[in-house]
């Protein structure tokens, strides 16, 4: 190589050093002198550590282009661990894996640390985004004060149903009332009697204003996505809107008066 161009001489440089320092090794030839030794160990150590720096890199990229999904997959494998360890048994075992698939969606994120650090106004805007299903489908916000409306969204929590699931069951106390994104639900009374409630429905609300039993039991008929709004949250709400307070009452009653002629509720509990 010493009279060819400085091309060809880089070139084959280049090369000698790759082979030493990607493969690992001493490259084409063995060293032959101590001073061959020594810098062929220093450049595959040097080579080792670039490539498990690249490697590194790599991974970590390939990571952070869906954190989501890694943090979802972390978390199952948890899951599995903690159902391995306490032995469930196998159909407990895919109900609960159903569960995840449909509560998360492979996607896992923590909404209220997220929405917690933003501004009140942005908060606004991404929960009404978030329910503008909800808002559409439900008579009961489609004329309502859109402050009413807010204030109802930012206190609900979002739950997910398996078909089967006893939602609210006859005779205990009321803490939540339901209202219904996705999904079809059954209730159930002590006459046998069944009604089906479906996207846009709301049932829970007789007992929080009588603060009383429940009357009947809602059992999820599909797979259901609803939004639960809590006693003290569904009370705070109304304190501040009595018109709305009044509406509930109004449907409330006429579902108690049926409750009496049919011996079950049309609807809710």
């Amino acid at each position: 190589l010493q009279n060819d161009s400085w091309g060809k001489q880089y070139s084959h440089a280049l090369f000698k050093a790759m082979s030493h320092m990607l493969c690992i090794g001493y490259g084409q030839q063995a060293p032959e002198g101590m001073t061959d030794v020594w810098l062929t160990m220093l450049s595959m150590i040097v080579g080792a550590t670039c490539y498990a720096m690249f490697i590194g890199h790599a991974t970590a990229l390939i990571q952070s282009l869906d954190s989501s999904r890694r943090q979802y997959q972390e978390k199952y494998k948890q899951v599995e661990q903690y159902m391995s360890f306490h032995k469930l048994p196998g159909d407990t075992r895919q109900r609960i894996h159903e569960y995840y698939e449909h509560r998360y969606q492979g996607k896992m994120f923590d909404e209220e640390n997220i929405l917690g650090e933003l501004s009140e106004p942005l908060k606004e805007e991404i929960i009404n985004f978030n329910c503008r299903n909800l808002v559409a489908n439900m008579p009961l916000f489609a004329n309502a004060d859109p402050n009413f409306v807010t204030a109802m969204l930012t206190k609900l929590r979002f739950e997910v149903f398996q078909p089967g699931d006893f939602i609210i069951r006859e005779g205990t106390v009321g803490k939540k009332m339901y209202f219904i994104q996705h999904g079809v639900v059954s209730i159930l009374t002590k006459g046998n009697k069944e009604t089906k409630l479906s996207d846009g429905s709301y049932f829970g609300e007789i007992c929080l204003l009588t603060r009383g039993r429940r009357t009947a039991s809602v059992r999820a008929d599909t797979y259901c996505r609803l939004y639960s709004l809590a006693v003290d949250n569904f009370n705070e709400v109304l304190e501040e809107y009595p018109m709305m307070r009044r509406a509930f009452e109004t449907v409330a009653m006429d579902r108690l008066d049926r409750i009496g002629e049919e011996e079950g509720p049309p609807g809710l509990s």
